[in-house]
């Protein structure tokens, strides 16, 4: 175990909390043609408890990421889960092959506008959170919607990066709608597609124009989390395409770049899950541990995790990443 992993297991192990994790918890949503489902996990005890607000990537539900979820709903986050409607969970895409389902998505017209129905989801879980509350027993009274933070991962990093102020680009040059929500207060996007333009590939062009984004509103504070290993056939860059969000925004504080991580990023979407292809606990360890110090610090000032956690990263020796910010 490196010095980072020591460290903050022990600044957090006194506080941690059994967690309860409750699903289905359904919303109806008119027009969507499947109600909109949740997970909802957090500690068993604690009151104005901070909320993170998790974003799945293409194809999972929320019942993925648990190595991330549960690591924070023990140290006192309640996180809430959405399936979207890429979800594999669904009937629209139930195939056992992946790639299959991918054919499938891609195949139906309603995927031109599924990122846009992704950042509606979330808007509508925000404005529902008193009903949420009903639902889960022991949580009324519990939550402090004035901390709330978004994260997400590859097409869950689009969608978090729209909520935080980020604009797709339509095929005119013109910017689409503003989509920004001021209840967001932190974000962390964990391999998140870069800019559009000449960056993107023939496939990419032609099956998610949405990638063509700007970045330059994107101003809620924001850690960036990518593997230098992450070749995608969404671009024609390499890894360096999922560090452009902390290049092209004014939001994006922090980078951390994860030595020998893919898109996956050592496994955050589950332990041995057959899409994780550069398993590596330790990774997942150090993502863990850094986007907890970085959102429980962004979401309470006054305390100081995401500082030593920096300090300890820069002075392992072992350390399987680095750290970049803009105001250092």
């Amino acid at each position: 175990m490196n010095k980072l992993n020591q460290s903050i297991i022990k600044r957090t192990e006194a506080t941690l909390q059994p967690v309860i994790s409750l699903s289905p918890i359904v919303l109806p949503v008119s027009g969507r043609r499947h109600d909109l489902e949740l997970r909802i996990s957090a500690p068993l005890t604690g009151v104005d408890l901070p909320i993170i607000l998790f974003a799945h990537g293409f194809g999972s539900s929320m019942d993925g990421y648990a190595p991330l979820v549960n690591f924070w709903a023990a140290r006192g986050f309640v996180v809430i889960q959405p399936t979207f409607l890429d979800s594999r969970t669904l009937a629209d895409h139930h195939e056992a092959d992946h790639s299959e389902a991918v054919k499938k998505f891609l195949s139906d017209p309603r995927t031109a506008l599924i990122w846009r129905q992704r950042v509606d989801d979330m808007k509508h879980i925000l404005d529902q959170l008193e009903y949420i509350e009903d639902l889960v027993p022991g949580l009324k009274g519990r939550l402090d919607r004035g901390r709330i933070a978004a994260a997400g991962h590859s097409f869950g990093a689009h969608t978090v990066g729209l909520l935080s102020g980020a604009r797709v680009i339509k095929p005119n040059g013109s910017l689409d709608d503003v989509m920004l929500d001021k209840r967001i207060k932190a974000a962390v996007l964990l391999s998140a597609g870069g800019r559009g333009g000449d960056a993107l590939s023939a496939f990419a062009k032609e099956h998610f124009p949405y990638l063509e984004q700007s970045y330059a509103e994107l101003r809620v504070p924001t850690l960036v989390v990518a593997g230098d290993q992450d070749y995608s056939p969404l671009t024609v860059l390499g890894p360096e395409w999922f560090t452009d969000v902390f290049t092209l925004s004014p939001g994006a504080e922090w980078l951390l770049t994860l030595f020998g991580a893919e898109h996956m990023l050592g496994g955050i979407s589950g332990y041995l899950v057959r899409e994780t292809t550069d398993e590596n606990p330790a990774v997942v360890a150090a993502v863990q541990k850094m986007t907890y110090a970085y959102l429980r610090s962004a979401l309470f000032p006054e305390e100081g995790d995401w500082e030593q956690a920096i300090r300890e990263l820069e002075e392992d020796t072992d350390a399987v990443g680095r750290i970049d910010g803009k105001h250092t």
